[in-house]
């Protein structure tokens, strides 16, 4: 995408409208012409040094129109750039342990017909895996082939709330469409 015979130029403050009518404001960072893909930090003219800002990395023909507003300070200069490293971290700290809670959801050496009893169970019922055994509310265990029969332990209550959970249906769906019959 070209202004007025010029490609998108690094430092320029463009403001900008989208495709689907979004409209915004910022300083070009960066633009790669093999990919196609602009970076925009916003704010630039508004925000305090330090203050957060918003930065957007989209296709450059998702831009409708644009115009060069001004042309700004090297938005690469490490002078002028300031990073909330404990913020960083923080975020960091946070993905990882979501990352970490994602993957204890997923059983390993199970079938795709057992995940989805888990991910039907884990709905309703706080659940996890025990090898290839599906353990609700720390107390009630579902082994393979994961059927009303197969489920045991924990207080009478309980584990007739966990048998009541339609099996058979679940293991149909897990099959795919034309199993239902």
């Amino acid at each position: 995408m070209e202004a007025g015979g010029e490609e998108f130029a690094i430092g320029v403050v463009i403001s900008a409208k989208t495709t689907l009518g979004e409209e915004f404001e910022g300083q070009i960072v960066a633009f790669d012409r093999p990919s196609n893909l602009l970076v925009i930090q916003e704010g630039v003219g508004r925000a305090e040094r330090g203050e957060r800002r918003n930065v957007r990395v989209l296709k450059a023909n998702y831009i409708r129109e644009f115009s060069v507003v001004s042309k700004g300070d090297d938005p690469l200069d490490p002078a002028g750039c300031t990073l909330d490293l404990d913020a960083i971290y923080a975020r960091e700290e946070a993905a990882l342990r979501q990352a970490e809670i994602e993957a204890e959801r997923i059983g390993v050496g199970v079938t795709p017909e057992a995940q989805s009893i888990f991910d039907a169970l884990s709905k309703t019922l706080p659940v996890q895996w025990d090898k290839t055994d599906i353990v609700v509310m720390k107390e009630v265990r579902v082994r393979s082939p994961y059927l009303p029969e197969n489920v045991s332990g924990g207080t009478a209550a309980a584990n007739e709330r966990v048998k009541k959970i339609d099996f058979e249906r679940k293991r149909l769906q897990a099959r795919g469409p034309g199993q239902f019959s």
